[in-house]
This record gives C-alpha cells, sequence and structure tokens, in this order.
C-alpha cells in the first residue's frame, strides 16, 4: 500500500510559477514510477508528466513540454513537478499518482489505469 499527498497548489498569476510536491508513505517508493495527472473543471483527468523508479527518464504531454519539470528525490520519498510560464488554461486539480516498476513502458504512463495508488489532488489556479 502507498499513501500519497499533494501540496503546493495555489492561485497565481499568468507567467508564474509553482512547484507541486508529492509525498509518499507506505512501501518503497523507488519501486514505483510516477505521474501527474490534471483535471479542469467539468473535463476529464489528463496525463501531464511521468518520471522512471530512478529518476533517470522522464515522459511529458506535449501541452506541458518545456514548461514543466518532473523530478523525484527516493530519499526523500517526494515527486516534484515544477510548472513555469503558466498559463489560464493550466487550471485544474491536479492529482500524482504511483504505478509499479517494470509492469509498462515509461511511455504508456500516460494512461490512467495503469497506476495503482492516487494522491487526493491539489488545486491550481492560473489567472489571466
Amino acid at each position: 500500500q502507498v499513501q500519497l499527498v499533494e501540496s503546493g497548489g495555489g492561485l497565481v498569476q499568468a507567467g508564474g510559477s509553482l512547484r507541486l510536491s508529492c509525498a509518499a508513505s507506505g512501501r518503497t517508493f523507488s519501486s514505483y514510477a510516477m505521474g501527474w495527472f490534471r483535471q479542469p473543471p467539468g473535463k476529464e483527468r489528463w496525463f501531464v508528466a511521468a518520471i522512471s523508479w530512478s529518476g533517470s527518464s522522464t515522459y511529458y504531454a506535449d501541452s506541458v513540454k518545456g514548461r514543466f519539470t518532473i523530478s523525484r528525490d527516493n530519499a526523500k520519498k517526494t515527486v516534484y513537478l515544477q510548472m513555469n510560464s503558466l498559463k489560464p488554461e493550466d487550471t485544474a486539480v491536479y492529482y500524482c499518482a504511483a504505478a509499479p516498476s517494470g509492469r509498462s513502458k515509461l511511455v504508456e504512463l500516460y494512461r490512467s489505469y495503469e497506476y495503482d495508488y492516487w494522491g487526493q489532488g491539489t488545486q491550481v489556479t492560473v489567472s489571466s
């Protein structure tokens, strides 16, 4: 069992930055690839970024490539999402999720069903 808790969301102006954190507890954090998803108001949940168990490989949705950076610190059992050049369309609830390492290829981790554990989400609002 893995418990995930996101933090760092808030209100920011367009062009600003935020860093989200996702703290894990429970089973070995480094056994899991991690992902970030987001769900805008009234819309489906969409993939944002994923990172391998070691942190050596990352994968991004085209909409955030070049603006967002996913990283992890296995010693702290935490995954981060650095979000720069934020746009109003980035407004959403952001969720982190954990997928058992080795079960799926990194490029398959855009699919929400690849993940076994989810956090409760943190709200990010970008004003224009």
